[in-house]
């Protein structure tokens, strides 16, 4: 079984998925929408191809654990993508997600214009394997 990461933003979505043992996130290409429909059904599409089963949400809470207008949307995407799957859907929190992506990218010297293109992708894959690792290390 493989898990689907996911970073939500309300233009484009990264996105990330797991090997089948649970150990590594690769990115996968970043989904730009412009409405939750379509978005809905290019994951599908995915999920059907990658043989996922399993999706964690990346959860933007605020610093003091608050959940503020991102994380509600967030969650609010979760459930919309748990009802259109019927596959269980996790969030998980990723404070600073992307400020590591956008760290990690300028210190593989990327362009501007690259790291643009990459950061939601970059974002899910640290929330997914943020999510292996935890729960590798509760088995």
């Amino acid at each position: 079984m493989r898990i689907l990461g996911i970073d939500y933003g309300e233009k484009r979505i990264g996105m990330a998925i797991s090997d089948p043992l649970g150990i590594t996130a690769q990115g996968l290409p970043t989904i730009a929408y412009s409405h939750i429909q379509e978005a809905l059904q290019k994951i599908m599409t995915v999920i059907s191809e990658k043989e996922v089963g399993e999706i964690v949400v990346g959860l933007p809470k605020h610093m003091n654990n608050s959940l503020g207008e991102s994380a509600r949307a967030a969650l609010s995407f979760a459930e919309q993508l748990k009802k259109c799957t019927g596959i269980s859907v996790k969030t998980i929190d990723e404070r600073l997600s992307t400020t590591r992506a956008h760290r990690a990218m300028l210190e593989g010297n990327l362009s501007r214009k690259q790291r643009k293109d990459r950061v939601d992708m970059i974002a899910a894959q640290l929330i997914l394997q943020h999510y292996l690792d935890s729960f590798s290390a509760n088995r």
